[in-house]
């Protein structure tokens, strides 16, 4: 059952969002550093741009990083602040892409970590069977994938902030094991463990739940 979805559609953002690997060479191949160019040369539209192109991919990584809608706003919104403030010290060594998740990636792990210091409880996600009722009343695929859904945001909210981010980057965002290395500032094979292990941990996770049954 679960195999017949892919991850941005059971977490219910395919064809909502440009966070595929496609999608982002797309934006790369019509200039994200042409932008950056004219955006340090005082070209606010061409900063508006790039906000554009990237909010959504980078809302929905920081939404997946700390579980909070709210807190995942103001993380994106001060990646890009952070990117604008430093825009004459960008130069295209790597995607714009790459550089900006890097950006949101630290500032959602250092909200991880003052939250856990001040004994905050973080946003949990939905439990399945809060999220769809009495599914075996409504035995429907809406049903089921909602169930998936909820099970998945849950198993994703266990998983160690470095797990999760290599899992989100990945399977949410589409990247490449080059890209994720480069953000998360590891070896690619630290990459491919920990996504190992992450995939390992949701795959269980969703087995305690039901499986199949789900």
């Amino acid at each position: 059952m679960i195999a017949q979805w892919g991850a941005r559609e059971l977490l219910g953002i395919d064809g909502v969002q440009q966070g595929s690997s496609e999608a982002i060479a797309r934006m790369n191949e019509t200039g994200d550093w042409e932008l950056v160019a004219r955006a340090q040369d005082g070209d606010v539209d061409a900063f508006a741009e790039l906000v554009r192109r990237y909010q959504g991919p980078v809302m929905h990584f920081c939404m997946r990083m700390v579980s909070s809608e709210r807190d995942a706003e103001e993380i994106a919104q001060d990646s890009f602040i952070r990117v604008y403030r430093h825009l004459p010290r960008l130069r295209p060594r790597a995607r714009f892409s790459t550089v900006l998740f890097g950006i949101a990636r630290n500032l959602a792990l250092n909200f991880l970590r003052d939250a856990k210091r001040r004994g905050d409880a973080l946003a949990q996600p939905l439990d399945a069977d809060m999220a769809t009722g009495d599914s075996r009343s409504r035995p429907d695929r809406s049903t089921r994938l909602a169930q998936i859904r909820a099970a998945l945001e849950d198993g994703l909210g266990r998983l160690s902030p470095g797990h999760r981010e290599v899992l989100v980057l990945r399977e949410i965002q589409g990247l490449d094991y080059e890209a994720i290395a480069r953000i998360c500032r590891c070896r690619l094979g630290t990459v491919r463990s920990r996504l190992a292990r992450a995939r390992e941990q949701l795959r269980l996770h969703m087995a305690a739940l039901g499986g199949e049954d789900l």
